[in-house]
């Protein structure tokens, strides 16, 4: 993959691929990209059998600007490679993105990405498949960097906080809670997980956050990860995808602010000055970048 396509990940809704109903609304859903799953979602008695499922959905239904994701099962499993030959024999033309659970080292990365390769050359896919990476272990996190950077395929890292907690022996009571702790007891990951993913030039993602009914914890939970560099965040239940859609997307007063200020840059630039002023805000190229990460994320958008 030489370039790597651009794609809204604002709401990552999760859906059951054990559930035809679920992978309906799924597909009707407001959400910016779906991820269709294989893993704890499903017991391992009816993880052969969602496969099919899945790929009847991903093959049937309307997905709109959706991207269209499927979680396998991780490389220590049994699992793995049926869930990849699978959905890709059978869906892999209608497939976005793999999302790998719990790679722990950058090898694990590169065997779905040399799996992929054999498949899209045997099944003459017209495009590539990409792949999201969770980090959700605590020796994945010690070797962030090396995974960020293990393959061309890669699009995304995304924190998953519920068995990083579990493999660190947090004690958050919720996923995506954070106990006793006198701070953001996830800063720390959060934002280790963005620094590497900015470096490789990947997103980072934001993982579950499990009291569905606290709109307002989820908001604050999506607003840290938002203030880190963060582009979306999970949603395991759809009441969770407006809060999403609404933290990570710009208001239309900044984006029309941010049009202002570029429009302004260039006029200057254009007469041989380095910085102009608007609206009392001295505008040079180092402020012209975050101008542009909000003009970008607008237009990808449509705003």
């Amino acid at each position: 993959m030489s370039k790597r396509p651009a794609r809204l990940r604002r709401s990552q809704l999760s859906v059951p691929g054990s559930s035809e109903k679920m992978l309906k609304s799924g597909a009707a859903s407001a959400a910016d990209h779906v991820f269709c799953d294989l893993e704890d979602a499903v017991a391992p008695s009816a993880k052969v059998e969602a496969r099919d499922k899945i790929a009847w959905a991903l093959n049937n239904l309307d997905w709109g600007r959706k991207t269209r994701c499927v979680r396998v099962n991780d490389v220590h499993t049994e699992w793995c490679h049926g869930d990849i030959i699978t959905i890709v024999e059978k869906a892999g033309a209608n497939l976005d993105t793999i999302m790998l659970t719990k790679p722990t080292v950058a090898g694990d990365v590169i065997f779905v990405d040399r799996l992929l390769e054999q498949l899209e050359k045997r099944l003459k896919l017209p495009k590539p498949i990409g792949v999201e990476v969770l980090i959700e272990e605590v020796e994945a996190m010690e070797n962030v960097k090396d995974i960020a950077r293990a393959s061309d395929r890669l699009e995304a890292l995304i924190f998953g906080m519920g068995d990083y907690s579990g493999s660190q022996g947090i004690d958050t009571r919720e996923i995506g809670g954070t106990g006793g702790y006198p701070g953001d007891i996830f800063h720390y990951a959060r934002f280790r997980v963005t620094a590497a993913a900015r470096a490789a030039g990947l997103d980072a993602v934001d993982g579950p956050y499990s009291n569905f009914k606290n709109e307002e914890g989820y908001r604050n939970e999506a607003r840290k990860a938002r203030a880190l560099g963060m582009v979306g965040k999970w949603a395991i239940h759809p009441s969770q995808i407006a809060p999403a859609l609404d933290v990570f997307s710009p208001s239309a007063a900044d984006v029309a602010r941010a049009r202002k200020m570029e429009t302004a840059y260039r006029e200057a630039e254009a007469r041989g000055l380095g910085a102009v002023q608007v609206d009392g805000v001295m505008i040079d190229v180092a402020v012209l970048r975050l101008v542009r990460n909000t003009l970008n994320q607008a237009d990808l958008i449509g705003m």
